[in-house]
């Protein structure tokens, strides 16, 4: 017995018409909100961040919700995982993601050079560092905020092109 299905082209123009909507990440925000944050739950952050298993810790440093003094906490953890994940937490202050530039770990300071919030005098430090790693990361990072009009004016382009049948169409 074979794994391969043939569909017929009416099974597949079915199934194209058919298909489900794609939706904006705006529109999937607003079909999926996310929970209040409560007491309960920065007290359950408080507690788990202080775990004797690094991977739990981990999950507390990349959380959204973490109270800034947490996070101030995490960034000083023996553990690189942990300092890792305060370091690409979009969440994480400035002044903690400045601390995590003179990470003693190559990976920490990486993940600082590519956090989206990190201050323009952090990336500046960030690309002389002793790590070529971390400085290629700079040089990336600074690429690709270059080449950012060029590719939305590129993407504007695609729009007015007339629709491809064989790709999906996102629903506005």
């Amino acid at each position: 017995m074979s794994c391969i299905r043939f569909n017929t082209p009416a099974q597949r123009r079915a199934m194209q018409n058919h298909r489900p909507a794609m939706l904006t990440a705006e529109e999937a925000a607003a079909l999926h909100p996310a929970p209040e944050v409560t007491e309960s739950k920065l007290r359950r952050l408080r507690l788990l961040a202080s775990d004797p298993n690094p991977k739990i810790r981990e999950a507390v440093a990349s959380s959204y919700n973490t109270p800034e003094d947490l996070f101030a906490t995490l960034a000083k953890d023996p553990d690189a995982g942990v300092r890792g994940c305060v370091a690409k937490n979009e969440a994480t202050p400035c002044d903690i993601l400045r601390e995590l530039a003179d990470d003693r770990s190559e990976t920490v300071r990486g993940w600082v050079a590519v956090n989206y919030f990190v201050p323009a005098d952090v990336m500046e430090k960030l690309a002389s560092d002793r790590s070529r790693t971390v400085r290629s990361l700079v040089k990336w990072k600074a690429s690709l905020a270059e080449e950012g009009p060029a590719a939305d004016a590129v993407a504007l382009a695609g729009e007015a092109q007339p629709a491809d049948e064989s790709r999906p169409v996102p629903v506005a």
